[in-house]
């Protein structure tokens, strides 16, 4: 059997530039270079059938280590909480009040971004704090 080596997350969403667009931001990702014989996203779109114009778009770990993100459009809005979501890591390595400021400075950085605060999840026993956040089309996602 063959060792994966790699994996894409791919989500499902309306406006699949849009939210990769979101997700480059917050993860400092890149638009990769379009296919050979464009010089830009826009003009390969433009060559495909209109119902598929739009249809999906892509982002990439400059580094090469972080998975490619794939957005794909579908007719379904989300109706209910995400069965996976991404960790956004911010805060590795911190405790209390310093780990709470961290979170807090990129939650505020990422709602200029168009993201929603969901809830804020306080320490107990068991966990560190981290804040469930949604991006620009309700996905949930946790800065840990």
């Amino acid at each position: 059997m063959a060792t994966v080596r790699q994996v894409q997350v791919t989500f499902d969403c309306a406006e699949p530039e849009r939210v990769a667009r979101f997700w480059c931001e917050v993860l400092g990702y890149e638009v990769p270079a379009p296919p050979p014989g464009f010089d830009d996203w826009a003009a390969f779109d433009a060559s495909l059938p209109p119902e598929h114009q739009g249809s999906a778009f892509a982002c990439v770990d400059p580094t090469g280590v972080g998975p490619r993100l794939f957005f794909q459009r579908v007719p379904e809005g989300k109706t209910v909480k995400n069965r996976v979501h991404l960790d956004v890591r911010v805060g590795t390595g911190t405790v209390g009040a310093e780990r709470l400021a961290a979170l807090d400075a990129e939650s505020a950085r990422l709602v200029a971004l168009g993201a929603t605060q969901f809830r804020r999840m306080t320490a107990d026993q068991v966990n560190e704090s981290c804040i469930v956040m949604q991006d620009v089309e309700g996905n949930e996602f946790c800065l840990d």
